[in-house]
């Protein structure tokens, strides 16, 4: 069994890989100020429900963009697992069949996209991770990640109009039916959703043109299904696709 971490600003990703297949995903918290003993358990306690047991994990992989979270999920990995994490930065990166924008600069999550549209497509692919942040990562078919694009995601945007607007409040995910609000909340929801519509296609129009050729558009993340006019835009959404890419880099390390 393959478990992957993610350990994003907002949650950390918890992946089993199991008889080819993610058999179990789940999500934690990703808070700094929580001890580690707090993760330890309830990854323990994940792993009891579900009827898994640790000492089957044959490989851990590790990618993170909280440096605070590191030193105590390698510690959790440790303790429970009695294994050393594979932990995703230059190191792992010069060992992979791949060139890697700003080695010590990129987002281990943005190099685990990368790798698993290079590892599955073997074309130039643009993966649109639709997390905390909006990120665009456009890798060639040779494995070169060719650029970045970062916007705020949903939820931050959201968030950002709701603590620095008196009136305007968080509102759900949800595509109005109508880009001309009748209230504050379909209002909100036509200007972050049916604008952030706009903003995928625009960037990706605007990155295909560069590079003079079509691209596969991979979606991922876990709002990468909110935007529903969005799903045909999309050769392929894949929600697990940072842990696919954590999980391949894991067997090329391993191999």
């Amino acid at each position: 069994m393959v478990l992957a971490l993610d350990i994003g600003n907002s949650d950390i990703t918890v992946g089993l890989w199991k008889d080819n297949a993610w058999k179990h995903v789940w999500r934690i918290s990703s808070r700094p100020d929580l001890p580690e003993l707090y993760y330890g358990v309830k990854i323990r306690d994940y792993f009891f429900e579900s009827g898994n047991a640790v000492d089957q994990v044959t490989t851990i992989v590790l990618s993170s963009v909280v440096p605070a979270m590191n030193d105590k999920m390698k510690s959790v990995s440790r303790t429970l697992f009695e294994k050393e994490p594979i932990v995703l930065g230059p190191k792992v990166y010069a060992s992979l069949p791949m060139q890697i924008l700003n080695p010590f600069e990129i987002g281990s999550d943005l190099v685990a996209n990368a790798a698993a549209a290079y590892f599955k497509y073997k074309q130039t692919c643009i993966v649109v991770d639709f997390g905390t942040a909006l990120t665009f990562t456009t890798v060639s078919g040779t494995g070169e990640i060719l650029g970045v694009s970062i916007a705020p995601g949903l939820k931050t945007a959201i968030r950002a109009l709701s603590q620095n607007t008196a009136k305007l409040f968080d509102v759900p995910l949800e595509v109005p039916a109508s880009s001309l609000g009748k209230n504050t909340i379909t209002a909100i929801q036509s200007g972050i959703l049916i604008g952030y519509e706009g903003l995928v296609r625009n960037v990706v129009t605007k990155i295909q043109a560069e590079l003079n050729m079509p691209c596969i558009l991979v979606a991922t993340g876990g709002l990468s299904s909110v935007i529903t006019p969005l799903g045909s835009f999309f050769h392929s959404i894949e929600p697990n696709l940072t842990l696919d890419g954590l999980r391949l880099i894991g067997e090329h390390v391993s191999a």
